[in-house]
């Protein structure tokens, strides 16, 4: 399909400077598009792009006067990242969903089915199950029994909820996602071995929440594990038994909470973080690739390192690190 910038200008509420019909058909970087592409400039480290890229359209900010001349046409927008996310939107939602009951696929007796429910081949839900409308399980899903899932969620291949666990109104889990494996608890034993606690609680998680692949969240103790509502989790995150995370936070690959932390709301969290248990970290703050939380932290914070200190103090402090042999005298032959 074939669109002009002035249809994509009144899509993103944006303003033309060059050409406004010339044809688009696709997506690109700034640095790899071709004619027929549009693409969009937000880090000012890509202007230089700009000036020889082959798109043909590229979305912009407002205020950018470009100091050469350009062969392409500028869409300009309040928020370049933003416009492009919504045109993406668009797009997605323009490909025809998957629909029907596949077979072979396993549903149990007395499992509510809502409408316009999409179930993929070999996937299998259990007894008490309740799945909301419009939404689209993919094949080899494993949903146990008692689950709830709400309206408009969208369970990836290979995604497995245990029994008991609630998934909320347009959630999407991407491929093997695990939802309520048994929560880490062990009791040691006076002849070294240990004896497993049994995890009788779930997890919750609310709505549009979205959890990429391979991450795993622990169900409880007892009570619930529970992801807060608008929070996105990258791939390769584990959550463990009763941790409560906040609504509308945004976490990296390959961190991990602890049994029992508190998240506020608002954080964004960096690839790698480990966040220790029993621990609590307020609202929207910074946290550093990387970095180590072992105490209590506030709200509003940039924080790096190990332990976590804020962030223009660990820069200082690598620089010192960088000279300790020059401070404290050079070794010895």
């Amino acid at each position: 399909m074939e669109v002009t910038p002035a249809v994509i200008a009144s899509i993103v509420n944006g303003e033309i400077e060059g050409d406004e019909n010339v044809k688009i058909s696709g997506f690109a970087k700034i640095e790899e598009a071709r004619k027929g592409d549009i693409t969009f400039l937000a880090n000012p480290k890509y202007t230089h792009h700009i000036y020889s890229t082959d798109a043909s359209a590229v979305l912009v900010r407002k205020d950018f006067v470009p100091d050469q001349e350009l062969n392409v046409t500028l869409i300009k927008v309040e928020d370049p990242y933003k416009s492009l996310a919504d045109l993406l939107t668009m797009v997605e939602k323009m490909k025809p969903a998957p629909k029907g009951i596949e077979q072979p696929s396993y549903i149990s007796e007395g499992a509510e089915i809502g409408e316009d429910v999409y179930i993929g081949a070999f996937a299998y839900i259990g007894k008490g199950v309740k799945i909301g409308k419009n939404v689209r399980i993919y094949p080899q899903v494993y949903v146990g029994d008692n689950v709830k899932i709400g309206d408009d969620a969208i369970l990836r291949p290979g995604v497995k909820i245990y029994e008991g666990c609630v998934i909320g109104n347009r959630c999407q889990l991407h491929a093997g996602v695990v939802i309520g494996a048994d929560g880490f608890g062990f009791a040691p034993l006076p002849d070294g071995t240990y004896e497993k606690i049994p995890q009788i609680g779930n997890v919750v998680i609310e709505d549009d929440v979205e959890i990429g692949a391979n991450t795993t969240v622990d169900r409880a103790t007892f009570g619930s594990t529970r992801i807060g509502s608008g929070t996105k989790l990258d791939n390769l995150i584990q959550v463990a038994h009763n941790v409560e995370m906040g609504k509308c936070n945004v976490v990296a690959s390959q961190a991990g909470f602890a049994g029992s932390s508190k998240i506020g709301n608002y954080n964004m969290i960096g690839g790698q973080v480990g966040v220790a248990g029993h621990i609590s970290i307020g609202d929207m703050n910074q946290i550093g690739a990387q970095s180590g939380i072992p105490n209590n932290v506030g709200s509003g914070k940039r924080l790096m390192g190990y332990p976590a200190v804020d962030a223009r103090q660990f820069a200082k402090n690598l620089v010192f690190i960088k000279r300790l042999e020059e401070l404290f005298g050079k070794k010895k032959n």
